[in-house]
Parts: structure tokens; C-alpha cells; sequence
């Protein structure tokens, strides 16, 4: 009775961590075979421990080309997207206009689709303009399907913002244009940064739509699809690691600047203005 009461009790606990350990243990594998010394060109079977892959992660050029691709690619579409999308979110949420309800509908239209189908009407695009696919193509692709998570993430901030603090600004004399860069947009950033980082998640780890409009550049994970026919290398296992330790990392950094963010937003106007938590240009 007393393990049946127990389990009743820990229940939610022991459920949650089950699907954490369900969604992390792959990257655990990956983790664990970056340590592996393969023999051949398969690294599917566990040899023996060694650190030799860890000491030179970027020796295979066409590796690092293609992961560089990707790095540059999902920078400038985390900046393009989230500018774009916090834009739109800003519209959508604080301004009455002509189509704005069929907007709100539509802008969750990407995420619904398959990206076969995405992929397959960009690539119908470009070809009907004669553009030449490539880097280019590839980052307004990537721009194009992100916009709709960040304005899904700063939207949801943005239906939940206490504008008193915005109102107390403009009362002690701050224009606008001060408001925003100095109270808007530092309560925002939280949500401003997790949609970019979604935004760079989601463009590095694309497969589907980089396949259809890449043309002859190779990103990461099209480098990986063409290696696992003749062999995915240690080093494949050791740069996920790397770039699944630094996610990781920013997003503790987030969070804990959403809190701070949080604390913020509770204090009220007069609070804020005592303790000068932000200073106002008059």
C-alpha cells in the first residue's frame, strides 16, 4: 500500500521525467558516440573510447564548409525572420485594420503545411522568375517559414502586456520613439529572443525545403543525407554535441532574462520610476 500511495503521489514526477528521457535520449547517443573510434565508415556499434575526433572536430573541409553554410544561413534568417515577425505581431495585436482578422488566419498557414509542399511551391516560384537557386533562395525560403513561430511567440507576449508602464512613460514626458527602445522592446525581449532562437533552430536543422531550393549549396544537414550513404563520419556526432551544449546555453540565458523581464513587468509604474530601473529620455 505504501509503494501504491507513493506512486500516486509521484506520479506527474515520474511521467515527466520518462518524457524527458524519452526526447533526450537520442542526443545522448550522439553525445556518447562522439567518443567512439569506429572501424570502417559506419558509427553505429560502440569500439572503444577516444577523444581523438573531439581534438580536430572540423577536419573534414567539406564538413566545416557545410556547417558554416549553415551557420551563416541561420543567422541572417533569425535576423530577417524576427524583424519581420515581431513587425507583424506588433501590427497585428495594436492596430485596427483591413484584413487583419484573415491576417491572424493566415499567418499560422506555413506552420500547418507540410514543408513538402513548401518546398515544392518555392522551387515552383523561383523557377517561374527565372531565379537561380542557391544561397540566396535558400535564405528567403528560410525566412518565409520562420516568420509564422516568431509571430505566434511575440504575439502570445504581446496579448499579456501590462501597458502601464508604456503609459507612465509618456506621462513623465518620453516620446513614442523613447517608449519603445526603452520599455517596449526591453519587456518584449524575451519573447523576441526565443523566437529568434527558434528561428535559427529551425533554419539550421531544415532538410525538406533546403532540398528543393538549394541548388548547388550544401548545408549541414544536406551534407549529413549525402554522407549516411557512404558513411557519417565522428566528427558529424561531435559538432550536434557542440551546437546542442550552446542551445542549451542561450537558452538558460532566456530564461533567466525573461524572469528578470517578469520581475520587471510586475513592479508598478511608480516602483519602477523610484527605483529608476530604466531611465527616460524627457
Amino acid at each position: 500500500m505504501r509503494a501504491w500511495a507513493w506512486l500516486r503521489s509521484n506520479a506527474v514526477l515520474l511521467v515527466g521525467i520518462l518524457g524527458i528521457f524519452y526526447l533526450l535520449a537520442p542526443i545522448a547517443i550522439i553525445a556518447i558516440f562522439s567518443f567512439n573510434d569506429p572501424v570502417g565508415r559506419y558509427n553505429f556499434e560502440w569500439v572503444g573510447f577516444t577523444t581523438q575526433y573531439w581534438q580536430h572536430p572540423f577536419a573534414i573541409q567539406e564538413l566545416t564548409d557545410a556547417l558554416w553554410t549553415s551557420i551563416k544561413l541561420a543567422f541572417l534568417t533569425a535576423i530577417g525572420a524576427t524583424i519581420l515577425g515581431t513587425l507583424i505581431a506588433i501590427a497585428l495585436v495594436r492596430y485596427q485594420f483591413f484584413g487583419r482578422r484573415a491576417a491572424n488566419l493566415l499567418i499560422v498557414v506555413p506552420m500547418a503545411t507540410p514543408e513538402v509542399v513548401i518546398g515544392a511551391s518555392l522551387l515552383s516560384m523561383f523557377l517561374v522568375y527565372g531565379a537561380k537557386l542557391g544561397f540566396g533562395t535558400l535564405l528567403i525560403a528560410h525566412i518565409m517559414f520562420s516568420i509564422s513561430f516568431v509571430v505566434i511567440v511575440v504575439r502570445s507576449r504581446l496579448i499579456g502586456f501590462d501597458r502601464s508602464l508604456e503609459e507612465a512613460s509618456a506621462d513623465l514626458g518620453a516620446s513614442p520613439l523613447g517608449t519603445f527602445w526603452r520599455i517596449t522592446l526591453p519587456l518584449l525581449a524575451p519573447a523576441v529572443g526565443s523566437a529568434a532562437m527558434l528561428s535559427f533552430a529551425l533554419s539550421i536543422d531544415d532538410f525538406v525545403i533546403s532540398n528543393f531550393n538549394s541548388g548547388s549549396t550544401v548545408t549541414f544537414p544536406l551534407y549529413i543525407f549525402g554522407a549516411n550513404q557512404r558513411g557519417i563520419p565522428v566528427q558529424v556526432n561531435v559538432i550536434a554535441t557542440m551546437l546542442f551544449t550552446i542551445t542549451v546555453i542561450a537558452m538558460i540565458a532566456v530564461i533567466l532574462q525573461q524572469r528578470r523581464a517578469e520581475k520587471i513587468a510586475g513592479m508598478k509604474p511608480d516602483e519602477v520610476a523610484n527605483k529608476k530601473t530604466v531611465s527616460l529620455p524627457i
